[in-house]
């Protein structure tokens, strides 16, 4: 299949979930969702209520078809996401999230919440160590 294939293809664990020693299978599941780039502003969007495909796609300004067809599947897959298709002409798809969507969602919006509150920490904190590594560069030429 080429990586240009919209369909979504479970990610092999390095382990089976499930296994007794693999306990951080749940976060992995979850870690891997939040890592990708639309995921948080998709659930930011439907958070209010359901939209329409092509609400969706003018309100997450710059992605391109295929990322949000696989960012909507992917959360479908996981549970978070309903697609309902009526029966219209032209078909009229809509996208809302689920009980388990709007919890993930409301989790999420605590972390955007704390990076908001700690930005200015975070920037010194690399403003820091990034003037310390390059005195450290200086000094070793």
């Amino acid at each position: 299949m080429s990586d240009t294939h919209i369909d979504v293809r479970p990610i092999a664990p390095l382990r089976p979930c499930g296994a007794s020693d693999h306990d951080d299978c749940g976060l992995r599941l979850v870690l891997d969702r939040l890592g990708e780039r639309w995921t948080v502003t998709a659930l930011a969007e439907l958070s209010p209520g359901p939209r329409r495909y092509s609400e969706l796609e003018r309100a997450l300004e710059g992605i391109s078809q295929r990322m949000m067809t696989l960012t909507l599947r992917r959360l479908e897959r996981d549970g978070h996401v309903l697609r309902r298709v009526e029966a219209s002409v032209p078909p009229s798809v809509t996208y809302e999230l689920t009980d388990l969507g709007r919890a993930f969602a409301g989790q999420v919006a605590s972390l955007l919440a704390w990076s908001g509150q700690h930005r200015a920490q975070i920037a010194a904190a690399q403003a820091r160590f990034d003037g310390r590594s390059a005195g450290q560069a200086a000094a070793r030429l």
